[in-house]
């Protein structure tokens, strides 16, 4: 019997129904009820505020802001399925769990996986995506990239990333609503939220502006555009839908390509950003994926636990 492919979520869903054009085959794959399956595309759709299926009398179609986001999601299914396979096939080689956030993962980490298995053909890694924000040291053979501050996790963390955004939007976005690059011009655009439970930890769009002078100017009978994730912010802004809070370091690969562009003033909070944090009882292979993950930021932004330099 096949083994179970590794649960995905929404982009697991997404990608079967794509590749199937039919809501009933993409639930026989996937265990689920095909009510299910048309629940959580509904709900994407509802979140991303675009169709990404038509419905036909036989099964289901992308449109063209459908297809754009399966190619994506085809992309990052195909590379995790790959990573996954060769836990299976090696089960005694070293293995390595890495654990962060739905940003970091798929923004910076899924594009550069193919580098690190290039070099460690031989070390297995399980990647953990989670909502959760912890803080405890991680469990032997694991390392952390979280998000927090000097103050949280200096002592044993090592800086990696620290905070810097700036307004980006889709070429298209800023040529119909531009120019975006004075405070009171961004504040009046539409703005791409990330949903989080209280207290926003990083830059959000009311911390954002108001550093700037202003606050946010909501224009009449446009609503705010809200997601869980900000995979999902990052995608409504490719495909034009406002103007989202780049993290820099993150974004960089989508702003060459030149999918976002820049708009306004790029704000920093050096004391606080992703931080590595290490096993107490560290091995070769955690050391190794350490060492790649402070080498991936090569531009000097990498701070050790206890140092007070900063990013310029």
């Amino acid at each position: 019997m096949p083994a179970r492919p590794i649960d995905l979520g929404w982009m697991r869903i997404f990608f079967e129904v794509g590749r199937s054009g039919n809501f009933t085959v993409a639930a026989e794959r996937l265990g689920l009820s095909q009510p299910a399956v048309s629940y959580q595309i509904r709900r994407i759709e509802a979140q991303l505020q675009v169709a990404l299926l038509e419905r036909r009398h036989r099964g289901v179609a992308l449109t063209p802001e459908g297809r754009r986001l399966f190619e994506a999601v085809r992309r990052a299914v195909e590379d995790v399925d790959g990573v996954v396979q060769g836990f299976r096939r090696s089960p005694r080689r070293p293995a390595l769990r890495l654990s962060t956030d739905y940003a970091f993962s798929a923004l910076w980490l899924m594009p550069r996986m193919h580098a690190y298995r290039a070099l460690y053909p031989d070390v297995d890694i399980q990647l953990v995506a989670t909502h959760r924000e912890e803080r405890a040291r991680p469990a032997e053979s694991e390392v952390a990239v979280v998000f927090g501050t000097r103050d949280e996790l200096g002592r044993v963390g090592t800086l990696i990333l620290p905070e810097r955004v700036v307004p980006v939007c889709a070429p298209g976005f800023l040529k119909q609503n531009g120019p975006l690059d004075s405070p009171d011009a961004i504040a009046r655009a539409i703005l791409l939220h990330l949903d989080t439970q209280g207290p926003s930890p990083w830059y959000d769009w009311q911390a954002y502006l108001r550093d700037l002078g202003t606050s946010h100017d909501l224009p009449d009978g446009r609503g705010v555009l809200c997601f869980n994730t900000y995979a999902l912010v990052v995608q409504a802004a490719i495909a034009g839908e406002g103007l989202a809070l780049g993290w820099l370091g993150l974004v960089d690969p989508l702003l060459e390509a030149g999918l976002l562009i820049k708009t306004g003033p790029v704000l920093q909070a050096p004391e606080r950003g992703y931080w590595i944090l290490p096993p107490e009882e560290a091995t070769a292979e955690t050391d190794q994926l350490c060492a790649w993950l402070v080498s991936g930021f090569a531009s000097g932004v990498a701070v050790s636990a206890g140092s007070r330099a900063s990013a310029g």
